[in-house]
């Protein structure tokens, strides 16, 4: 049996690792030149970590990044907005791991013949029945995997009446800065805008940045220094901590509900599937659940049956993932004063296990 993988991020290398330990044999059709992954710090949480788990590979992250829960969320002013129990949320769920992103390919990657992977493929067209269009000729398989993310050729392919990603409204700047001592992973709230950071395994530390702006906005390193010069320490310090080349700006998509995600010999997964707001941090989680759930499904089941439970098990809890991370970070982004003031006075009334109940969906998963 043969599955392509069109994609070489970590949904699409996790999915042909599952299927490669399954016996499948296994090509993934990236069409970079080389497969590996920009972008900055990356927390894989309980869920992903299980995910990982079911490949062999958790432990690699345990090892070398092993990180607590979210401590919770501050503002602007440094006031505990949200203060979390975080020896009860690592009692309840588990450890959580920070890794760079391209750390993760790497170690996915890793875990593939060399022979299986394909960069430089750029794919045109996907059809039902199993073939693949791409530069350079035509080839076939058993399953397609589509996991070439937020503008998936292979959902364009399958579903050309499907609605497209739609703006949020606001944009994400993501950088690591040099080494700096911080407590913990915490978030910040302004008005209509936000401060994240984690510390990573080697003393730098992961940043998310997300303001309210015009699609196609672009903001520097120096801008972003000046709109959070007066938010408390260590944001100044954070930013001045980073390079101007260190900083990666993208508008932020989500991708309106499919009615499936699977047809034919295909299955979609990670963003191609449900491309989500990064509020819960749960976009490589969910792509990790994915993939191995769609190669127990099919080795259990067979091709068409497997799908069906695929797309059964995981189209309705992704949605919901999606649906929640939507509603948690929309109060960062209220620009009123009145609103915001009103919702500064309130989070610190409300129960300190508040988060542990809204999150519990996401991190008790299990396969």
């Amino acid at each position: 049996m043969k599955a392509l993988v069109v994609g070489g991020g970590i949904g699409g290398l996790a999915a042909a690792v599952a299927f490669h330990q399954h016996g499948w044999e296994v090509e993934v059709l990236e069409r970079a030149s080389e497969i590996t992954e920009i972008g900055a710090g990356l927390s894989i949480q309980p869920n992903g970590l299980r995910a990982l788990d079911t490949l062999g590979l958790g432990g690699l992250l345990r090892t070398g990044g092993q990180a607590g829960p979210p401590r919770g969320i501050r503002a602007a002013d440094g006031a505990w907005l949200i203060r979390n129990d975080i020896e009860e949320l690592e009692r309840r769920f588990g450890r959580w791991a920070i890794i760079h992103r391209a750390a993760l390919v790497d170690i996915l990657r890793a875990a593939l013949p060399a022979t299986a992977l394909r960069p430089g493929t750029t794919v045109r067209q996907v059809l039902p029945d199993g073939t693949i269009h791409y530069d350079g000729g035509t080839a076939s398989a058993d399953l397609v995997i589509g996991a070439d993310g937020l503008h998936s050729v292979t959902r364009r392919s399958i579903w050309p009446q499907a609605a497209g990603p739609r703006y949020v409204g606001y944009t994400t700047w993501r950088l690591l800065t040099a080494p700096h001592v911080v407590e913990g992973s915490v978030e910040i709230w302004g008005r209509g805008e936000r401060f994240g950071y984690l510390p990573m395994p080697d003393g730098r530390v992961y940043c998310y940045l997300m303001g309210n702006a015009p699609a196609g906005s672009r903001t520097g390193l120096d801008r972003l220094r000046d709109r959070f010069a007066r938010w408390h320490d260590p944001v100044p310090a954070l930013l001045d901590a980073a390079r101007p080349d260190a900083v990666l700006q993208h508008d932020t998509y989500e991708l309106p509900n499919l009615r499936t995600y699977v047809r034919g010999k295909i299955a979609i997964l990670g963003d191609a599937a449900h491309a989500m707001a990064p509020n819960l941090g749960q976009g490589a989680c969910q792509a990790l659940e994915d993939a191995v759930t769609l190669a127990a499904a099919v080795h259990t089941l067979g091709v068409d049956a497997g799908l069906a439970e695929y797309d059964r098990l995981r189209r309705p809890r992704t949605q919901m993932i999606a649906q929640l991370s939507r509603r948690v970070g929309a109060p960062a982004h209220w620009t009123s004063p009145l609103v915001t003031a009103l919702r500064d006075t309130t989070l610190p009334l409300l129960p300190s296990a508040l988060f542990g109940r809204s999150v519990t969906p996401a991190y008790t998963w299990t396969l």
